[in-house]
C-alpha cells in the first residue's frame, strides 16, 4: 500500500504576546499531505490568521512564537533566515488584505512578475496568461496597484502568489471581495493543485460553499462557553490544548487569542455596558425622523459619470436618491466600479461629472472643499480596514475621535460612547484597548464601522461590510445596521453578499456603465461554473 507523503507538519505552535508573555495561540498543530487541500474555518477573531503567521514565521513584532516546530518534507524549518528562504522558494501567500501587500506605485505586470527569473518576453507572456485566467482585461497590466478595485487587487495578489508555482499555497479569505463568478476562478486555481504529488494548499475561509467540496480536510474553530473548541475533519490534524482541560466529547479546548471568551451575538446584546460617571448611559443613535422626512431624499445624485484613471468609463449618467431610513444595495462584477462609486460620493475620488445634493444643497466633489457638517453627514466604511485605521491609535480612541471633533464631546464622554459602539458591533471585551494589528481582519472591519457610526452620519456608505465575517457575526452586524436605519440614516452598500441584498429596499446592478434596478425575486448572480477537480 502506497502512502501519500507528508509535505507540511506543524506541532505545538505557541504564540505569546511580546510585552507580557500572555498566550495568544495555545499549543496547536496541523498536517498537510501531498495533493491535499486543508480548509480552516471558524468565527472571526478566533486566531486563524495568527496560526498562519506562526506557521510562516511572519508574526508582527508584538507577537512571537515561543514554542513549536514546522517541518517541510520532514526537515525542520527554523525561525529567522531559514524560514525566509523557505517562504521565498516554497510558499505562495495571499493575505487577508491583499491591497496592503501590493506596492501602490508598482504596475500590475511588475507585481505579478517580480519573482520570476525568466527573460523579459517570457515574463510578459506569463503575466498576460495569468490576467486572462483570472478574467482581468489586458490593459490591467499597465495599471498601478492603487488604481485597482478590491476584487481586482485580490486577483492580482493571487497571480503574484502563483507566479513561481509554489509547493505550498496559503490563502487567507481569498474570495472576500469577489462576486461568485470571479470567486470560482480562485477555486479553479486551488482545484488544479488538488491531488498533485508536489503541492498542498491551506485555505482560511468562511465560505465553505466554495471550498468545502475541494477540501480533503476541514478544520473548524467553534465558539464554546469556555473559549474555543477546535475540531477536526477528514484525515488532517488541528490540535490545541490548554493545560489538561478537555471537553465532554474528548476534543481539546483552546483559549481565544486574547484569553477571553468569545460572545455570541445574543450574548453581546445582553452584555453589561460600562456606565459613565453619573450613571447616564450614552445613546449612540439619534431618534428616527418623522414619516414626512422619509419621503424626501437625503442625498440625490444626478448625471454621475465615473471613469478609471486611464479614461475607461465605469458609469455614465448615473442617478441615485437615498431617502431617510432607506437601504440600497449596489451589486456588480469585481472591477465594475462599485468602490469608485462610493469613493465619489464621500469625496475621496471625485466623479468625472454629475451633481451631488445633500439636504437640498449641492455638495462639492473633493473632501477638501466640503464643510465639516457635510463631511460628518456622509461616512464611508471602506473595504480595506488596514488602510482605514491608524496603526498607532488604540481602537477606542480611533472611534472616539469623530465624537470629539465633530460633536464636541469631552474625552470621558467620547470614550464611553466609543466603547459602547464597539460593543454594538460585536467586539469582544478588552478589544477597545488594542491597536489594529492586534485584531483580526473581521474585527478591524467592525472597528471601522463603529468609527463611522460615531460620526452619526445621515448617509452611511458600506463597501463589502460582511466580507471578512463569519455568518453569525455578519447577521449581528446586519441587525445593527437595521437599527441604524430605523433612526433615519440612509444606507448605500456595495456587496456580493445575497444576505445583505435580501434586507435592502432596492437593489441596483452596476453593469456596462449603467445602474440597472434588479427585482427582488430575481437572482443576484448567475450560478458560477462548477470548480474543476481532478
Amino acid at each position: 500500500m502506497t502512502t501519500t507523503p507528508e509535505l507540511l507538519a506543524a506541532e505545538g505552535l505557541i504564540v505569546r504576546r511580546a510585552g507580557d508573555g500572555s498566550v495568544i495561540l495555545p499549543p496547536t498543530g496541523l498536517r498537510a499531505a501531498a495533493g491535499q487541500v486543508v480548509l480552516i474555518t471558524g468565527a472571526s477573531g478566533s486566531g486563524k490568521t495568527t496560526l498562519l503567521h506562526a506557521l510562516l514565521d511572519t508574526l508582527p513584532p508584538s507577537l512571537h512564537r515561543s514554542a513549536g516546530t514546522v517541518r517541510w518534507q520532514g526537515t525542520p524549518v527554523r525561525q529567522g533566515r531559514a524560514a525566509r528562504t523557505w517562504r521565498r522558494t516554497r510558499c505562495g501567500w495571499l493575505g487577508q488584505d491583499p491591497g496592503a501587500g501590493l506596492h501602490p506605485l508598482w504596475r500590475v505586470d511588475r507585481l505579478i512578475g517580480e519573482n520570476l527569473t525568466t527573460d523579459r518576453d517570457t515574463r510578459s507572456s506569463y503575466v498576460a496568461e495569468q490576467l486572462d485566467l483570472l478574467d482581468l482585461p489586458p490593459e490591467t497590466a499597465a495599471r498601478r496597484a492603487a488604481e485597482l478595485s478590491g476584487g481586482q487587487a485580490q486577483r492580482v495578489a493571487l497571480a503574484r502568489a502563483l507566479a513561481t508555482d509554489p509547493a505550498l499555497l496559503i490563502l487567507d479569505e481569498p474570495t472576500s471581495a469577489m462576486d461568485p463568478t470571479t470567486a470560482s476562478l480562485v477555486t479553479r486555481a486551488v482545484a488544479a493543485r488538488r491531488g498533485s504529488p508536489h503541492h498542498c494548499v491551506l485555505v482560511v475561509s468562511h465560505d465553505e460553499s466554495l471550498f468545502g467540496e475541494l477540501a480533503d480536510t476541514t478544520l473548524r474553530v467553534a465558539a464554546t462557553a469556555g473559549g474555543l473548541r477546535r475540531s477536526e475533519g477528514g484525515a488532517g490534524v488541528l490540535r490545541g490544548a490548554r493545560c489538561d482541560r478537555r471537553s465532554g466529547d474528548g476534543v481539546a479546548e483552546v483559549a481565544l487569542s486574547d484569553g477571553e471568551p468569545l460572545l455570541e451575538p445574543a450574548e453581546i446584546s445582553r452584555s453589561k455596558r460600562p456606565m459613565p460617571r453619573g450613571g447616564r448611559e450614552a445613546v449612540p443613535f439619534r431618534d428616527g425622523p418623522p414619516d414626512e422626512a422619509r419621503r424626501h431624499p437625503l442625498l440625490s445624485v444626478q448625471h454621475l459619470r465615473l471613469a478609471t484613471p486611464d479614461g475607461s468609463v465605469l458609469l455614465e449618467d448615473g442617478a441615485l436618491e437615498l431617502a431617510a431610513g432607506s437601504s440600497t444595495v449596489v451589486i456588480g462584477s469585481s472591477g465594475a466600479g462599485k468602490t469608485t462609486l462610493l469613493h465619489a460620493l464621500v469625496g475621496r475620488r471625485p466623479a468625472a461629472g454629475g451633481t451631488l445634493v445633500l439636504h437640498g444643497t449641492p455638495v462639492p466633489g473633493p473632501t477638501r472643499h466640503r464643510s465639516r457638517d457635510q463631511l460628518r453627514a456622509v461616512q464611508l466604511v471602506g473595504q480595506s480596514a488596514v488602510d482605514e485605521l491608524n496603526p498607532a491609535h488604540r481602537v477606542d480612541r480611533a472611534v472616539a475621535r469623530p465624537l470629539s471633533v465633530l460633536h464636541g464631546l469631552g474625552r470621558a464622554a467620547a470614550l464611553f460612547e466609543a466603547r459602547t459602539l464597539l460593543v454594538d458591533v460585536g467586539l469582544p471585551p478588552g478589544s477597545e484597548a488594542r491597536r489594529p494589528h492586534r485584531l483580526s481582519g473581521g474585527q478591524r472591519q467592525r472597528v471601522v464601522l463603529a468609527r463611522a457610526l460615531a460620526a452619526r452620519p445621515d448617509v452611511l456608505l458600506l463597501d463589502e461590510p460582511t466580507a471578512s465575517l463569519d455568518a453569525g457575526t455578519a447577521r449581528a452586524v446586519l441587525d445593527l445596521l437595521d437599527r441604524v436605519r430605523a433612526t433615519g440614516t440612509a444606507i448605500l452598500t456595495a456587496t456580493h453578499d445575497p444576505a445583505v441584498a435580501a434586507r435592502a429596499d432596492d437593489v441596483l446592478e452596476l453593469r456596462e456603465g449603467r445602474l440597472v434596478p434588479i427585482p427582488h425575486a430575481a437572482p443576484l448572480y448567475a450560478a458560477p461554473a462548477r470548480p474543476l477537480t481532478h
